[in-house]
């Protein structure tokens, strides 16, 4: 399953009574493609939990699905600009529920379609993705691993070395053991300060 199918990361992108594919579409966009969204602005309602049981008073009326609710994002074109981009990659993980069991959904609520056109069904077509686009998934995952690694946050001076970590990487067709070896080999690790205590 990999990581897209870790339970840490499905349950640390879910609400304890829900998935969130906005959260989820946020961490990929953040964690494994380096291209975080904008914070939401200031005023932005959550999904409300109502929303999603039938109404009483009208016996046609059946509860809305997330994907329902969330459509009012894509009515409001501030909203749009972001969510164009992330809920595509959050529907494509939803066969996961909030604890990172699988289950079984309809196509139309595990699918997306990103802005430059790519269809998204699942959690596999999500990872096909993140393999087409290697480089920048290897570049964030390096900058993750370096992060991790000095024990502060990556600074412009680092970025050289982050290239040529991942550079070196690829002609070892991006081995684990080529970036682990590429960060403890690299400057900014050989010459980190030691904690004062």
């Amino acid at each position: 399953r990999g990581i897209l199918g870790h339970g840490s990361v499905l349950t640390a992108t879910s609400y304890a009574n829900r998935t969130s594919p906005v959260k989820r579409g946020v961490w990929v966009l953040e964690n494994l493609l380096g291209a975080p969204p904008p914070p939401p602005p200031a005023n932005v309602p959550g999904l409300e939990d109502s929303d999603s049981v039938a109404d009483p008073s009208d016996p046609e009326s059946r509860p809305r699905s997330v994907r329902e609710r969330m459509e009012r994002h894509r009515t409001d074109p501030v909203c749009a600009s972001c969510h164009v981009r992330m809920d595509p990659l959050g529907f494509a993980l939803e066969s996961f529920d909030a604890v990172g069991g699988y289950r079984e959904l309809p196509l139309e609520q595990t699918s997306g379609t990103l802005p430059s056109g790519l269809e998204l069904t699942g959690p596999v077509s999500v990872r096909d993705m993140l393999l087409s686009n290697s480089e920048d998934f290897v570049a964030t995952v390096t900058e993750k691993l370096m992060t991790y690694a000095l024990g502060r946050g990556v600074e412009y001076y680092d970025r050289p070395s982050i290239r040529r970590i991942v550079r070196s990487a690829e002609a070892d067709d991006y081995r684990w053991s080529s970036l682990i070896f590429g960060i403890v080999e690299s400057s900014p690790f050989q010459m980190r300060k030691a904690r004062e205590r």
